[in-house]
């Protein structure tokens, strides 16, 4: 037979184990110990905030029909603009301290002979071995043109003497982006 002695312990075991799971159960759930293989969360903001300035820069203005602002860049060649309009986009923030992202922007394309082309637009900076970069990117659809109605910058430079490769054509505003 069991006496009351015993029946004590037990209930005080059970009573110490429920203990025992309520603290672990409350440790685990409010302590957060990044590790460093968690580092790749930084590299998923980083990719939103880029790849929301490339998307802002790719809508037609005031919400009309016809080409969007980084088109119109693209298309003119105009990496100090881009340099603006990107990086205004990318480093703001509320209050008075601008982010400190850097960046690196190419156009890549295929030209009419099958091969791929890339040319700079422009960069914050240049990029070096220390720093982890993430890449984003942008699909665009461009005009070249030939002949007297050649803008100040033609990604297609082939087009100037062949008539049959004026039109749109497909290109990839490639940028990598890096903090300080």
């Amino acid at each position: 037979m069991v006496n009351s002695g015993g029946q004590l312990f037990t209930i005080e075991g059970i009573a110490a184990a429920l203990i025992m799971l309520a603290t672990v159960f409350i440790i685990v759930n409010t302590t957060s110990v990044y590790t460093p293989g968690d580092t790749h969360i930084n590299d998923m903001q980083l990719e939103v905030i880029g790849t929301d300035a490339l998307k802002a820069l790719n809508y037609p203005d005031n919400g009309t029909f016809g080409k969007s602002p980084l088109v119109i860049l693209v298309e003119n060649q105009d990496g100090s603009g881009f340099y603006t309009a990107f990086n205004n986009s990318l480093n703001n923030r509320t209050g008075e301290n601008r982010d400190n992202i850097q960046f690196m922007a190419n156009i890549t394309y295929m030209n009419r002979t099958g091969m791929i082309n890339s040319t700079p637009l422009n960069a914050s900076r240049a990029l070096y071995g220390g720093e982890h970069a993430v890449r984003v990117s942008q699909w665009i659809i461009v005009d070249s043109y030939n002949g007297a109605a050649l803008p100040p910058y033609n990604i297609f430079p082939e087009c100037l003497s062949a008539p049959s490769c004026a039109g749109k054509h497909a290109a990839l505003v490639e940028v990598l982006l890096w903090r300080d």
